[in-house]
């Protein structure tokens, strides 16, 4: 059976896990207490994804602080330091990112996900449900971890640091197939710099040509599985805009990066932030190349109200026009929790949108 129902990866953090971490933090907690927290939530929400019938689940990144901490708390040479970046939508503000900057030469100190896969495969195999893992691409670290006047003591430019960057997500990418993982999803938000029309414009004051730049990033990334073996392997790409506490960074359409996105990365499976006017038209999609799958990414998990079904099913059939309906599938345009403090909604929200997705994916492709 094709994938047609699945969400991109994180999900809201239960009040449960919230307070075992902060009692962690705080020094009133064990570890080994604190993982018993995190496999009692990952195993419910395994099972509730399963239960409402998405065709593939993941572990909602409750181990993770946010989407990519889990490099900071893996590899050496991290500062303490953030850049901010300027936030919209509910509290717009300034704020210090949970990507940290580059101070010292990177150095890999164990796999980003060796505590995410072992209670995956078993749930997996005890449920008979497929599962994704999520790992950030090498491209994301470079716009936040680059640090003139810091980092260019280690690194002489952003591409020597993207080459480290590379080769410490390729050897986890690597490690996973070699571990069974079948579905991989890289998350690439940072490539929404590149479409932005303020942030090209931002970078062309400061003299940073943004085409040249999103074609480094893009090699970067690629290399990061370029002669892995695939058999078997499902390898997607997720695009947004920035999701943080139902925010964004980012605004604008596909169009400055699209023909360059789908005819160079080369991936199975691109999962596309498309739920408001934020993200355009569906018109860039006509540079998918033929064979290749597109998420659509719908269902918003940036505000509690539900998406009627009717429009939905509309939508995608505008899709449909660039992109076959037989290639298309349909999920949320990010996760609920991308940092742990979640979006503005509540679990039952949730829960009920990713319901949707799954009906609507019924309705629109059977089983098939």
């Amino acid at each position: 059976m094709r994938l047609r129902a699945e969400q991109a990866g994180s999900l809201l953090r239960p009040p449960k896990l919230k307070v075992a971490r902060a009692r962690y933090a705080e020094g009133l907690m064990f570890l080994e207490t604190l993982r018993e927290i995190e496999d009692e939530t990952i195993r419910d929400v395994v099972a509730k994804q399963r239960d409402i019938g998405l065709d593939i689940v993941s572990d909602g990144e409750m181990r993770r602080g946010s989407w990519l901490t889990s490099m900071a708390e893996s590899v050496d040479g991290f500062m303490p330091d953030s850049v901010r970046l300027l936030w919209h939508g509910p509290g717009v503000r300034a704020e210090l990112t949970s990507a940290k900057i580059v101070g010292a030469k990177l150095q890999k100190r164990r796999k980003l996900t060796e505590l995410e896969i072992p209670i995956m495969q078993q749930l997996s195999a005890s449920l008979g449900v497929p599962f994704k893992v999520t790992v950030p691409a090498p491209s994301n670290f470079v716009p936040t971890g680059f640090k003139f006047n810091v980092t260019d003591h280690v690194y002489k430019d952003r591409e020597a640091l993207l080459a480290d960057l590379t080769a410490i997500i390729r050897d986890e990418i690597q490690w996973l197939i070699s571990h069974g993982v079948t579905y991989i999803q890289v998350d690439a938000p940072f490539y929404s710099h590149y479409l932005d029309p303020e942030h090209r414009k931002a970078m062309e004051i400061s003299g940073s040509d943004p085409d040249r730049a999103f074609d480094m990033m893009a090699r970067g990334d690629n290399a990061a599985w370029a002669g892995l073996p695939r058999e078997g392997l499902t390898l997607a790409v997720h695009v947004c805009r920035g999701n943080s506490r139902s925010r964004w960074y980012a605004e604008g359409s596909y169009d400055a990066i699209a023909e360059k996105l789908f005819a160079t990365l080369d991936v199975d499976r691109y999962l596309l932030e498309y739920d408001n006017d934020r993200a355009g038209s569906f018109k860039p999609l006509r540079f998918v190349p033929p064979g290749k799958d597109v998420v659509l990414g719908l269902v918003t998990t940036k505000e509690p109200i539900l998406e009627r079904e009717d429009d939905i099913r509309r939508r995608i059939d505008d899709a449909s026009k660039f992109v076959p309906l037989e290639h298309l599938a349909l999920s949320p345009q990010c996760g609920f929790a991308s940092v742990a403090a979640g979006n503005l909604l509540s679990e039952d929200d949730q829960w009920k949108k990713l319901a949707l997705v799954v009906e609507v994916a019924r309705k629109t492709w059977g089983n098939k």
